[in-house]
This record gives structure tokens, C-alpha cells and sequence, in this order.
């Protein structure tokens, strides 16, 4: 598809997946109750009962949570269960943690960043041609089974029927993660993703292979959540997340929560309940556009996220705990094909 008509097609599926949206998003903002904090150093982590790996490349810790079906830190049917960091440190600062209120491994929400969702725009792959019984396949999950009649909904808890084989090796400084998955509605796939600390800066790397090995097209799109969370600290004054364009959210900005100013989302007072949000637009097809930087100028940290693929859809979600620029990729894999990306995140302190 042409960047042209690519455009078009993400223009026109705004209303509809704004309004699915906002409807399951808003049902998930928590409300700004304490949550138990990691130590500066990542050693003192909630929940740290479950399979991880310790990282580090001498400057960054990292805490990373190994998929495992019966003993995982995150076994939900949402997000991909792979490269779940459940704290990364920089120079004593933290920039992830657990943004919830409530852990429940089995659920939908309970992860912490930055962590990866598939989502088709419409539906998910098969769910349109099961019947209510019938299988579906979500990436980075595995088999699940749909439940009714109704439309898919991210936000459901749909059974997982088969989780593939999980394989993971670890390394000083790295962890590769590998999915293979073998469906009876002709969906399978390979999924690798290596998270990697750089050994020559303060920059953590993901790398995404898919290889579709079964006998149906898997087209879908991939988006960061990222979930992050600075020191713990709750959203408002001093934060903001710069772009390389000028931002257009669909949904008003509340101008006693945050205003868009010089190419910047920023936040002018703390946020209570619900935060800012809303699809995004403004960007190009230019890679180069795929660069955003969230930052506290008081405290003076930040990370600064990009991409080797242009963002084929944007969504912005922020609470009082957690910001997330939601920057969606592109997935389309023909049956023998494989397809690989690339995102960095870049942390800084002082």
C-alpha cells in the first residue's frame, strides 16, 4: 500500500478505534492510590517472586521478567509476554514500575514497561472467522479462544488455549526471547525479540524477528505501551513529551491538566484521575518522526524512544502514575516471509 493511501486508511479508522478506545482505556485508569516503589538500585522489587533475569552493562540494572505459563510474572491474554522490565535504574533514578494498583498475573493490565501489544486495527487475527468456541491468535500470547458473538475487545479476558514453546537465553547483559507457535487455523510463526543493554551507552534495545512459517497472511500492527514512570513520581509540572513534529490529539487537551506547545505535550498540573489522551497525528511516514523524549526537567531524567520503522498509528495515554506515547508498527508477513524491527530507548540523568 502506498504511503498516500496508508494514510487515508489510518485517517478513516480513527473515529472508530478512538471511540473503542476511549471507552476501554478510561474503564483502566486507576485512581492516584500509593504503589509499592522499587529501590534506586532495582535490588528491592515488588512481586519479585517469578522467573527474571538481572541485567547490567555497568551502568543500567535492569530487572526483566521471563515468560513462563505457570509461574510468570504476566500470563494475560494482552500484551506479548516478553521484554516485561520491571525496573530499570540509571545513576540511582528509576524509570519504570508497577503503574496498577492491583497485581493479578492472570490479568489484563497487570505489566509493567516497556512492553508490546500486536493489535489489529479492527480485530485480531482469525477472531473475524471463529465462532464463538473458536480460536484466534494473538502475537507474543499464543491461542485464545473467543467467547461470544461480539466484536474482539483488547480489554476482555479471553482464554489462552496454547502458549507455543517459550524459549529464553540469558546473558550478562541481554536476554533472547523466542516464541514458536503452531496453530490449527493456519496461523504459525517464530517470534524472537533479543532486549539488549548497549555496552557503550546508557541504552536499552529491542530487536523483533517474525517469521511466518504457516499458510495464512499474518497482518497486524505492534505498538511500545511503555508505561513509564520517572522516580515513581506522579504526573504533572515539569513533564512533557517532546516531538519531532507538531502533535494533534483527536480528543481536546484539558487546559488545566496540560497544553501542546513547541512540538511538546506538556503537563501543567498534577494529574488526579483521569490523564490526558487520544489519538495522535501530525507525524509523517518519515522514520525520522518515529523520535519522542518523555522528561522531568526537575529532576532532570528522561528517555528518549526511536525506531529503524515509521509509526503507521499513534494513540497518547497518560494517569497520574504512568505516560505512554503509543507509537503502532506496521506487520505484514506473507506465509515464508519474515519481517524485523528495531526500538531503542535511550535514558538520561543529570
Amino acid at each position: 500500500m502506498s504511503p498516500a493511501r496508508n494514510s487515508f486508511a489510518r485517517l478513516a479508522l480513527l473515529p472508530a478505534l478512538a471511540l473503542l478506545s476511549h471507552t476501554s482505556r478510561a474503564q483502566a485508569t486507576p485512581a492516584a492510590s500509593p504503589t509499592v516503589q522499587a529501590s534506586s538500585t532495582c535490588t528491592d522489587l515488588p512481586h519479585s517472586d517469578h522467573p527474571m533475569a538481572h541485567l547490567s552493562n555497568g551502568a543500567i540494572n535492569a530487572v526483566v521478567f521471563l515468560p513462563d505459563k505457570k509461574t510468570g510474572y504476566y500470563r494475560g491474554p494482552r500484551f506479548d509476554w516478553s521484554g516485561v522490565v520491571g525496573c530499570l535504574s540509571l545513576n540511582g533514578h528509576t524509570f519504570f514500575g508497577e503503574w496498577f494498583s492491583k497485581y493479578d498475573p492472570t490479568g489484563n493490565d497487570a505489566i509493567t514497561g516497556p512492553v508490546e501489544e500486536f493489535r489489529h486495527p479492527t480485530s485480531e487475527i482469525g477472531y473475524d472467522d471463529a465462532a464463538p468456541g473458536g480460536m484466534f491468535v494473538k502475537i507474543g500470547v499464543g491461542v485464545l479462544k473467543r467467547v461470544d458473538d461480539r466484536p474482539y475487545k483488547f480489554g476482555n479476558a479471553y482464554p489462552i488455549m496454547d502458549t507455543g514453546k517459550w524459549k529464553t537465553k540469558v546473558r550478562k547483559n541481554s536476554v533472547t526471547f523466542q516464541q514458536e507457535l503452531h496453530s490449527s487455523i493456519g496461523v504459525s510463526y517464530i517470534y524472537e525479540k533479543v532486549l539488549t543493554l548497549d555496552k557503550h551507552g546508557n541504552v536499552l534495545r529491542l530487536e523483533h524477528r517474525l517469521k511466518n512459517v504457516g499458510t495464512k497472511l499474518i497482518d497486524t500492527q505492534v505498538y511500545d505501551h511503555d508505561f513509564f514512570m520517572l522516580d515513581h513520581k506522579q504526573t504533572g509540572p515539569s513533564m512533557q513529551v517532546r516531538f519531532p513534529f507538531t502533535p494533534v490529539l483527536d480528543s481536546p487537551v484539558d487546559p488545566t491538566k496540560a497544553v501542546i506547545e513547541d512540538n511538546a505535550i506538556k503537563f501543567i498540573a498534577p494529574l488526579e484521575r483521569r490523564g490526558v489522551q487520544g489519538y495522535l497525528t501530525g507525524y509523517s511516514t518519515k522514520v525520522s518522526d518515529y523520535d519522542f523524549t518523555f522528561e522531568d526537567k526537575d529532576l532532570g531524567i528522561g528517555v528518549q524512544q526511536t525506531s529503524d520503522s515509521p509509526i503507521n498509528l499513534s494513540y497518547f495515554w497518560s494517569t497520574p502514575r504512568t505516560v505512554c506515547p503509543e507509537a503502532y508498527i506496521k506487520i505484514h508477513v506473507a506465509p515464508g516471509a519474515t519481517q524485523t524491527w528495531t526500538i531503542n530507548y535511550r535514558f538520561f540523568t543529570k
